[in-house]
């Protein structure tokens, strides 16, 4: 089976956590700073945090429209993205916490739980962190 590339992002980053990171087509240009650091700029827990709660919010839209379902306005994913640290190996774990209001809780389950499986960020973490779905 061949594989089609759909999109490919590029950055360049310098000075890692303390660094700045652009995308090659300038539309990403940001300063970075460690967790908790007085420093202007964000991380990258809350970039991958960006990232897999807009993916999540598009495979949740794929899921609900092959059941007939329209997606309310305000559906929303808050992603949340720990930095971990058990004798002294880091790693991470996530927590995707979801709402569609309008839409009863055993269809959300559902939507959600299709959506893990599609979402190529939760099939790149699957079995690599723990991450949890909740529904609100």
């Amino acid at each position: 089976m061949e594989t089609k590339i759909l999109y490919t992002g590029k950055t360049h980053t310098t000075g890692g956590r303390e660094g700045a990171s652009q995308s090659s087509d300038d539309q990403l240009n940001i300063k970075l700073s460690s967790p908790g650091s007085s420093r202007p700029g964000t991380n990258p827990e809350e970039l991958f945090a960006a990232g897999w709660s807009a993916c999540f919010i598009g495979a949740l839209g794929i899921a609900a429209s092959k059941q007939g379902i329209k997606l309310p306005v305000d559906t929303a994913v808050d992603a949340e993205v720990d930095l971990c640290v058990t004798e002294g190996e880091y790693s991470l774990q996530a927590r995707l916490n979801i709402s569609l209001p309008g839409i009863d809780r055993e269809t959300v389950e559902a939507l959600a739980a299709q959506a893990h499986q599609t979402c190529p960020y939760s099939k790149a973490t699957r079995g690599n962190i723990n991450v949890e779905l909740n529904i609100l």
